[in-house]
């Protein structure tokens, strides 16, 4: 089975340059990061401190366990009172993965956690926004291979951003096909 760096080197960039009509290998559109961040708002609103660090390092050590890489901890920007929420509280958990961990991520995504995720018919074209980014939720974490669901105390959903380095929704439909996103016609 050829490795998904290996298969947008050897398939998708001469492939694209064809469809596309573009002279040079540079101008082949990329695949330049994945934003995978989760929020935990409403899990740890109303909970005591000591409640809320353990879920905090529950849900993180999750993430890092499906990314390979440790989590930022995001934090609330300003107060709402509606919403039991401080300025400066944690409200999420946000890793951005490039390179080699990036691909082997997808690979995971793609093969794995997506057929394995319940009533998963593929992704939406209507997902991309108009940058060509390709943003999706996966709403249960057990679908990743590495989290054992016995273990696991809270289920939480992730979102899930594809940023491509074309600013073109047509070519980075393409470029996603090529690599093998199961999309939706």
């Amino acid at each position: 089975m050829m490795r998904l760096a290996e298969k947008y080197a050897k398939e998708a960039v001469p492939a694209l340059m064809k469809e596309f009509n573009l002279p040079n290998k540079m101008a082949v559109p990329r695949i330049e990061k994945v934003v995978v961040n989760t929020g935990f708002g409403r899990m740890i609103a109303g909970k005591g401190s000591h409640d809320q660090k353990g879920i905090i390092e529950a849900i993180s050590q999750d993430l890092s366990l499906i990314t390979g890489q440790k989590p930022v901890i995001t934090k609330a920007r300003k107060s709402i009172s509606g919403f039991k929420l401080r300025k400066g509280m944690p409200v999420g958990a946000a890793v951005i993965l490039r390179g080699r961990r990036m691909y082997d991520f997808l690979e995971r995504l793609i093969h794995i956690t997506l057929p394995r995720s319940r009533d998963f018919t593929g992704l939406k074209p209507s997902s991309l926004d108009k940058k060509g980014n390709l943003t999706f939720s996966i709403k249960e974490h057990i679908s990743f291979p590495e989290i054992l669901p016995e273990k696991t105390k809270r289920i939480f959903s992730l979102e899930i951003t594809v940023v491509t380095s074309t600013k073109n929704k047509e070519k980075s439909l393409a470029l996603l096909k090529v690599m093998g996103l199961p999309m939706k016609s």
